[in-house]
């Protein structure tokens, strides 16, 4: 197992309120890794890539449609978006080189998922990642 796929593991799923959890490469518009069962298809990728990355304020205006749901954005900016519906919601954390996507469900707290996936990207971004 790669160093990232034991960070994402450890550091978001170790917490038991991140269901699912992925790391995209933003130039590649590829999934580095993913954590076990989480396929991410490519045109959810592209979406995430160009229209999160590129554009955080058209994608709080419209939601975020992932993985075959709508979401309502609650937070879009350069740095995160986070996107919920009534099944749970979707955290994402942009990095120099990474869109870190990690997903949390109804039994779980937001709050932790958010501080989880957070704190994976300020530790990415000082690592120059």
């Amino acid at each position: 197992m790669s160093h990232l796929q034991n960070l994402l593991l450890d550091a978001l799923l170790g917490t038991k309120h991140v269901d699912s959890a992925a790391l995209i490469n933003i130039q590649e518009q590829t999934v580095c890794v993913a954590s076990p069962g989480f396929n991410i298809m490519p045109t959810d990728v592209r979406t995430l890539v160009n229209g999160y990355a590129k554009n955080p304020l058209q994608a709080r205006r419209e939601g975020l449609y992932f993985k075959e749901k709508d979401y309502r954005c609650v937070r879009a900016d350069e740095s995160s978006l986070y996107a919920k519906n009534e099944n749970g919601g979707v955290i994402i954390v942009k990095t120099h080189l990474y869109l870190i996507v990690a997903t949390y469900n109804e039994s779980m707290f937001p709050s932790v998922c958010v501080e989880a996936t957070e704190k994976l990207g300020e530790y990415l971004r000082k690592k120059g990642n």
